[in-house]
């Protein structure tokens, strides 16, 4: 990560774009899903079919967010903004943050605009298709002079309450639609984000805490993913989650902060702590942030998937 990004961008380029190769339990199944996830050490967006083919990839500076749109257009965050495409890589439209202020976040909401996590100033803004800011709700930050250590991911709930995952501050902060502060849930090692599960639970990411912990409506917890619960997989910087119908939880396992090539990027985990599957490819991708099964259905814009 402390490559230029030219040079990143052209070896990440210049990757063999071969079939994913898996490391799975011994009882395990390959890897079926296709998917979209965002490669923020390899500067890269990539779609893979469930073959694990590269089918489609859209060059991005450490991006972290990352979304398919139902019209097919590829919504993501990059460290400088945020950016929709078409599938032949027409800009639909884009935010560009001022420097130093950095964007480590976006979704897209059931109105057509996208919510967009700035960090700098600390504020969520509400962007039109156009590219008009609508609305702005300003956040709480142990950290004003900081915009790295500000904020992670940001999920927007149907309730138009947001989660925000504040890294630094080492919490996952909910905010009404004003941006009132209404719980605090704390992530000890590094708050990288939450999703708001269809029972009202709630599942954290707490990135270099090594722990996926999820949380009932009154805070109790009820289910934990810890460090080394997985023989040959141990947790590192949890990102990005999604849930799936059947109970079952894909992680990315960031491989940052010194563990770059040690351990696989992304594996989906049954309730019971058993590894389905996990793509271990660093010939491929680098550290994965993020990730869409691209066969699970689901209106992302109504938070039917649970990203």
């Amino acid at each position: 990560m402390k490559k230029t990004f030219t040079a990143t961008l052209l070896v990440s380029i210049a990757l063999t774009l071969s079939s994913c190769q898996n490391a799975p339990a011994k009882d395990a199944l390959p890897v079926s899903h296709p998917f979209l996830c965002a490669d923020y050490g390899g500067n890269m967006i990539w779609i893979v079919d469930k073959a694990g083919k590269v089918t489609w990839q859209f060059p991005a500076k450490r991006p972290q967010d990352v979304w398919q749109l139902p019209n097919g257009n590829i919504l993501f965050s990059h460290v400088d903004g945020a950016i929709e495409v078409t599938r032949k890589k027409k800009i639909v439209w884009q935010y560009k943050a001022a420097k130093p202020n950095e964007v480590q976040s976006c979704q897209p909401l059931a109105n057509g605009n996208t919510l967009v996590a700035l960090s700098g100033p600390c504020q969520l803004l509400e962007i039109t298709p156009k590219g008009k800011i609508v609305k702005t709700v300003q956040l709480t930050t142990g950290y004003p002079k900081n915009p790295h250590a500000q904020m992670r991911q940001v999920r927007q709930l149907n309730n138009g309450h947001y989660l925000v995952g504040h890294c630094s501050d080492e919490v996952i902060r909910e905010y009404d639609a004003n941006g009132k502060v209404i719980n605090t849930i704390k992530a000890k090692g590094h708050g990288f984000g939450a999703i708001r599960l269809p029972n009202g639970n709630t599942l954290v990411a707490t990135g270099d805490g090594h722990k996926l912990i999820e949380f009932d409506a009154k805070g109790k917890e009820v289910w934990k993913l810890n460090e080394n619960d997985l023989p040959g997989n141990p947790l590192r910087f949890i990102a990005g989650v999604q849930r799936l119908p059947n109970g079952n939880t894909v992680v990315c396992n960031w491989g940052g902060h010194g563990h770059v090539g040690k351990q696989p990027q992304i594996f989906e985990v049954t309730p019971q702590k058993k590894v389905v599957w996990q793509i271990f490819d660093y010939k491929k991708f680098n550290t994965i942030s993020n990730i869409q099964l691209l066969d699970i259905k689901g209106n992302v814009t109504k938070n039917e998937i649970l990203r």
